[in-house]
């Protein structure tokens, strides 16, 4: 314990009260619905799916986070889990409690047997970039739009996502050759995970096709000509997340998927394997966002809105 604050393991005791400060800090429009039913939550941590910690404060729960996996049936191989849930009472901001939270699931993740640690950060404020800058995160790519607003109002929320290796561990990027337009970013994320030869096996289906919070996601493994004859019928309208495997063809991806409308807006890890997901999107409403990373930064600049 230090300045007061206890960090620890979450208990099956601490549901109601974690569910009732998610409930203080964003009232009803948390975009996670497990956390406003403590059952669930105590579901989640006997499954295996969550590993929480929380900081107490004179005896009360003023912070928690957890590392967050996918169902093991639905993702049997995955070597990577998620900082996911990271929240702080107001009356007790200012004493880096999530990130000394972040930094214990660290440790934890590697006693885990993970290779590497996702987090999604907020952009309607800075306090998750920040957080995961320190944490050593690397920021790879925007989701744009990617769900409604956590606090009930105003645009949807995009997400910066953030990957950081394990110590002994890493995720390197296909060496390929990149187009002027990413150019810059390619390169900073290569120098920054490093390259190898070819590319990851790919596992799974060629192809997933889901609705997810007002958008369609699709993930493929290729981008064949039928396919894209395909996305050339789908409805201008549709906000759209497509994630493409990262592999030669890239370049003539991008080219492609720009002549619909599709903005290329970095890479993402696959949660099936160990390779990685070259990120695209349409639809998305315009705004400005100030971002930490100067990085996602241009990449934001750059992504033109939903054409009229």
């Amino acid at each position: 314990m230090t300045d007061g604050v206890l960090l620890r393991r979450y208990r099956q005791d601490d549901a109601l009260s974690v569910s009732q400060l998610f409930r203080e800090i964003y009232g009803d429009h948390y975009v996670q619905p497990h956390v406003y039913l403590p059952s669930m939550l105590s579901q989640n941590h006997c499954d295996g799916r969550w590993h929480s910690l929380v900081a107490e404060v004179g005896g009360q729960i003023r912070g928690h986070a957890t590392l967050q996996r996918s169902t093991p049936s639905r993702r049997p191989d995955s070597h990577t889990v998620e900082l996911a849930l990271s929240v702080v009472h107001p009356d007790t901001r200012g004493q880096h409690i999530a990130t000394r939270l972040g930094q214990q699931l660290l440790i934890h993740a590697q006693a885990l047997d993970y290779r590497g640690v996702t987090i999604k950060q907020v952009t309607q404020h800075p306090y998750t970039q920040r957080m995961a800058d320190a944490l050593g995160f690397v920021s790879t790519g925007l989701l744009p739009d990617y769900v409604a607003s956590p606090f009930g109002e105003g645009p949807r929320e995009s997400i910066v996502i953030g990957f950081r290796s394990i110590d002994g561990h890493q995720r390197p990027i296909p060496a390929l050759t990149w187009p002027q337009s990413c150019r810059e970013l390619m390169q900073h994320l290569s120098a920054a995970l490093g390259t190898r030869a070819g590319e990851a096996p790919w596992k799974g289906p060629k192809m997933r096709v889901e609705h997810c919070s007002g958008r369609y996601e699709i993930v493929l493994r290729v981008l064949d000509d039928d396919l894209f004859a395909q996305f050339r019928q789908l409805p201008q309208a549709w906000l759209i997340s497509l994630k493409l495997r990262l592999a030669e063809g890239f370049a003539q991806a991008v080219e492609k998927l720009s002549s619909l409308g599709f903005s290329f807006t970095g890479i993402a890890p696959e949660d099936r394997g160990d390779g990685w997901l070259a990120l695209f999107h349409r639809g998305q409403q315009p705004r400005k966002l100030q971002l930490h990373c100067p990085h996602m930064q241009r990449l934001h600049d750059r992504t033109p809105p939903l054409r009229g």
